[in-house]
C-alpha cells in the first residue's frame, strides 16, 4: 500500500452495528463478548499479528503510520470492545444476590478490564492522530475515534465516583456529537451521531445530580456551560477540527448527490429518526411512495382505466414490501428498548421510537386499505354490466354476473376491515379524537359495504331470508357510518391522513338508496320463488285454500297485478280496422248456422209410493222378512 493511501475507519458505525447484532441490543454482554474475541482472533490471523505457535514467542513488529491499515485500528477498536463488555458482565454479576460473598472480587476485576478497555481506546485514538496529520485520515473519521475514546473514559470515570471528570468528558463527547449530527450530509450519519447523544445523555444527568447541581435535568444548559471553557483541554485543535470537518463534508457533498430522509410529521410536530436501521428501510419507503405517486399520475394521465389498470395496482407492491420491513425493524427496536428501559433510561429515545413503530404501522394498513378498494374497484369494473360504484352499484338481473365476483369482494371488503380495526388500536389513532371517529365511520360503511354484497351472494343461491336479515344489518351500519361521520372534524386532522379513504354524505345516501332497492327486489323474488316461506325449496309451497275456485268466481286483473310486479306487460299490436260487411241472404244465414240438435226433456222417474200399513204387522213386518 502507498503512503498516501487514505484510511477510512468509522469507530463509531462499526461499534454500533456490532453491539446491535451481537447481543447488546438484549443487554447479552456475554454473547458480545465472545463475538469480540472471535473477531479479535480472525483479524490477528489475517494481519499475521500472531505471537506464532508453540513455545517459541514472536514479539510483535511496532506500528507505524507507513504500515498502519484500517484491519490495525478494526483490531484495537474490538479489544477495546471485548475488554469493556467484560467489565460490563463482571459489574452485573457483582450486583446479584447469590455472588454477596465475592461481590468485591468481581468489582475489582471489572474495574481491571475497564482499565484495560481505556488503555485500548487510548492507542486507538493516537494512531488515528497520527494518521490525521500525515493527510490519511478525515477530519470526521477522526472525530469518531475522538468521541469514542472519551465516551469511554468518562464512563470509566463515572464508575470510579469521579462525577466532576466524568461530567467534563461526557459533555465534551456531546457537544462534538452535536456538532457531527448538524454537518451530516446523509440521514444515517445524522441519526448515528444522535443515538449515541441519547445513550450518555442520562449518564450526564447522573453525574450532575451526583455533584448537587440545581438544573442537573437541563442537559443542554450544561454542555453549554462546561464546553467553551474545558473543550481544549480535552480535544486538542477543538475548534480547528470542526471547521475542517465542514469544509470536507461540502467539498464531498459537492461531488454526490446523498438522500435525506424526509421529516416525519404528525399534528404538526416532527419526530426526530434517532436510528441508523431505521433511517435505511424508511429511505426505501420514500422511494416506493416516490415511485407510486409517479405511476398514479401516469395513470390519471393515460387513457381509460386509471389507477384500476394492473399497472396501478402492482405499483403499491414496491411500498408494502418497504414498509413491512420498516415495520419489522421497528418492531425489534422497540422490544429491546422496554427490555432495557432500566439500563439505559433515555426518555426522549424510547417515546421516539414507540411512536415510529405506530406511525409505520398506519402507514402500512393505510396503504393496504387503498390497495384492496382499488382491487376492489378494478374487480367491479371488468363486469358486463359496466362500471359501477363500488360503493354502491346496482344489479340488473337480465345482465350476467359472474358468480365469482361478489365473494372475490367480500373477501377483500373482510381485509379492508381487518386492516381499518387494527389501524383504530394505534395509539396514534386513539390520541385523536377527530382521527379515530372518521377510522369509526370507515369500519361501519365497510361493514354495510360488506353485508350488502354478502346478500347479493345468498341472494344467487335463493336463500332470501339471510339476503333480507343482512341487508337489514347494511341498513343499521350505513346510520351508524352518519353518526360517526357527524361526530369527526376533518379541518382538525393533520394532513389529512384518513382521506386515502374518502366518504361523503352523498356516498352514504347513495348506499342507502341501494341497499333498499335490492331489499325490494329480494323480496319480489322471494315471494315469486316459494310465497315467502322460510323454507329453501319451492316444492313445498302449497296454494292457499280455494285458491283456483276462486278463479272461477273472482275476474283476475291481470294487468294490475303484473303492474304491481314491477313487470310490464307487452301491448298487442294493434288490430286492423273491420272491413265492411254485406247483407246476406236468408238461404245463406241457414246454411252457415250450425243445426242445433234439440233439446231432449226426459221425464222424471217416479218414486215408488210406500203403502200405508199399520198394527203389530207393520211394526213386526220387517223381522219376517216383509216390507
Amino acid at each position: 500500500m502507498s503512503v498516501t493511501a487514505v484510511v477510512t475507519f468509522r469507530a463509531l458505525q462499526l461499534a454500533n452495528e456490532h453491539r446491535n447484532a451481537y447481543g447488546l441490543r438484549y443487554n447479552d454482554f456475554q454473547r458480545y463478548r465472545k463475538h469480540c474475541a472471535n473477531r479479535t482472533h480472525r483479524l490477528r490471523s489475517t494481519l499475521k499479528m500472531t505471537h506464532g505457535k508453540g513455545r517459541n514467542f514472536q514479539k510483535l513488529p511496532t506500528l507505524t503510520k507507513d504500515t498502519v491499515k484500517d484491519g490495525h485500528l478494526q483490531l484495537l477498536l474490538f479489544e477495546t470492545e471485548r475488554a469493556w463488555a467484560y467489565a460490563q458482565e463482571l459489574s452485573a454479576d457483582s450486583l446479584r444476590p447469590s455472588n454477596e460473598d465475592r461481590a468485591g472480587a468481581l468489582r475489582h476485576s471489572a474495574t481491571g478490564r475497564f482499565r484495560r478497555a481505556v488503555n485500548w481506546s487510548t492507542q486507538l485514538l493516537s494512531h488515528c492522530q497520527e494518521l490525521y496529520i500525515h493527510g490519511r485520515f478525515s477530519a470526521e473519521n477522526l472525530i469518531e475515534a475522538t468521541i469514542y475514546t472519551i465516551i469511554l473514559n468518562g464512563r470509566f470515570l463515572r464508575y470510579r465516583d469521579e462525577f466532576d471528570d466524568a461530567l467534563v468528558q461526557l459533555s465534551i463527547a456531546r457537544s462534538l456529537l452535536d456538532s457531527l449530527a448538524g454537518a451530516a450530509t446523509t440521514s444515517r450519519d445524522q441519526a448515528l451521531a444522535v443515538l449515541f447523544a441519547d445513550e450518555i445523555g442520562p449518564e450526564i444527568r447522573h453525574c450532575a445530580h451526583e455533584m448537587g447541581r440545581p438544573k442537573a435535568y437541563d442537559i443542554d444548559g450544561i454542555v453549554a456551560q462546561l464546553t467553551p471553557t474545558q473543550k481544549n483541554a480535552i480535544v486538542e485543535e477543538y475548534d480547528g477540527l470542526l471547521a475542517k470537518l465542514k469544509s470536507q463534508l461540502q467539498a464531498s457533498s459537492l461531488g454526490e448527490s446523498k438522500k435525506k430522509l424526509q421529516g416525519i410529521v404528525w399534528e404538526g410536530q416532527p419526530v426526530p429518526v434517532r436510528n441508523p436501521e431505521l433511517v435505511d428501510v424508511l429511505l426505501k419507503v420514500q422511494d416506493g411512495e416516490a415511485r407510486l405517486a409517479e405511476a398514479q399520475s401516469q395513470a390519471f394521465s393515460g387513457s381509460k382505466g386509471g389507477v384500476r389498470s394492473k399497472k396501478g395496482i402492482a405499483a403499491y407492491d414496491a411500498t408494502l414490501l418497504a414498509l413491512s420491513d420498516a415495520e419489522e425493524v421497528a418492531r425489534k427496536l422497540t422490544e429491546a428498548q422496554q427490555l432495557t428501559a432500566t439500563s439505559n433510561p433515555s426518555v426522549s429515545a424510547g417515546r421516539d421510537i414507540h411512536f415510529v413503530y405506530a406511525y409505520i404501522v398506519y402507514e402500512l394498513l393505510r396503504y393496504r386499505t387503498q390497495r384492496d378498494l382499488l382491487l376492489i374497484s378494478a374487480l367491479l369494473a371488468s363486469q358486463p354490466e359496466g362500471k359501477q360504484n363500488p360503493k354502491s352499484a346496482t344489479i340488473n338481473k337480465s345482465d350476467p354476473v359472474d358468480g365469482r365476483l361478489y365473494p372475490a369482494v367480500v373477501k377483500l371488503l373482510d381485509t379492508v376491515l381487518q386492516s381499518l380495526n387494527q389501524m383504530r388500536t394505534l395509539s396514534v389513532v386513539d390520541d385523536n379524537p377527530d382521527l379515530a371517529s372518521a377510522i369509526d365511520a370507515r369500519i361501519s360503511l365497510t361493514k354495510a359495504r360488506r353485508c350488502a354484497y354478502l346478500a347479493r351472494c345468498y341472494d344467487s343461491v335463493k336463500r332470501y331470508a339471510e339476503a333480507l336479515t343482512l341487508l337489514q344489518h347494511a341498513s343499521i351500519h350505513t346510520r351508524e357510518t352518519a353518526s360517526h361521520l357527524s361526530l369527526s372534524n376533518m379541518d382538525n386532522i393533520a394532513n389529512a391522513h384518513s382521506e386515502f379513504f374518502p366518504v361523503s354524505t352523498d356516498d352514504i345516501k347513495e348506499l342507502d338508496q341501494t341497499i333498499a332497492l335490492d331489499s325490494t327486489r329480494c323480496k319480489r323474488d322471494w315471494l315469486a320463488y316459494n310465497g315467502g316461506s322460510v323454507a329453501n325449496s319451492s316444492k313445498n309451497y302449497k296454494k292457499p285454500l280455494f285458491f283456483n275456485i276462486a278463479l272461477n268466481y273472482v275476474e283476475l286483473d291481470m294487468d294490475r297485478l303484473l303492474e304491481r310486479a314491477g313487470k310490464a306487460r307487452v301491448a298487442p299490436p294493434p288490430v286492423a280496422a273491420p272491413k265492411a260487411q254485406r247483407l246476406e241472404s236468408p238461404a245463406e244465414k241457414r246454411a252457415a248456422a250450425p243445426k242445433a240438435k234439440a233439446e231432449e226433456t226426459r221425464p222424471e222417474t217416479p218414486q215408488p209410493a210406500a203403502p200405508a200399513k199399520g198394527g203389530l204387522s207393520s211394526l213386526l213386518g220387517g223381522w219376517w222378512g216383509r216390507s
